[in-house]
């Protein structure tokens, strides 16, 4: 079956990719990383998930970081947007922001699956390539040290017109 562009949103057929945003954190040689526990295996994964109703890309990059590790960040860049096909058949469209790291709060409780925070360097994450959440983990990684920068501003919010 073909799907219609033209076809209404909620309409059936319509491919709908699951978006979520990830960030980059660097200090030093280390990239800010989560350890979760994720259908019964522990994985590494940027600080990442899921884009709510009615936030922005930028918003939910600094909820996210914030809510799996106790990092206050502020978005400085976009680094890429990855497109990705799961072996379960899933497909996801990852906004991945570089931010800064303001504050941390080790007090705050993380969310539910975040086993932990961690700083690794890129060896570390190779290393560890069997346990990465998916290839954007190391992607996003080697795009920022490639030097991949985008203005924040190469994605925007509209509002609805009154």
């Amino acid at each position: 079956m073909t799907e219609n562009p033209l076809a209404p949103p909620d309409a059936p057929g319509v491919w709908r990719p699951r978006v979520t945003v990830a960030t980059i954190v660097q200090r030093g040689d280390a990239f800010l990383l989560v350890e979760e526990e994720v259908r019964g295996e522990r994985v590494i994964n940027q600080p990442a998930g899921h884009l709510e109703a009615g936030e922005s890309l930028q918003d939910a990059a600094v909820r996210e970081t914030l809510e799996e590790t106790g990092w206050e960040v502020r978005p400085i860049c976009l680094v890429r947007v990855h497109q990705w096909r799961a072996r379960n058949g899933r497909e996801f469209l990852r906004f991945t922001f570089g931010a800064e790291a303001l504050r941390h709060d080790p007090q705050r409780p993380l969310d539910a699956g975040i086993v932990r925070a961690l700083w690794l360097t890129r060896d570390d994450v190779l290393r560890q390539a069997s346990r990465l959440r998916s290839p954007m983990v190391l992607a996003g990684i080697d795009d920022w040290l490639a030097g991949r920068r985008l203005p924040l501003d190469a994605v925007a919010r509209l509002e609805p017109s009154p």
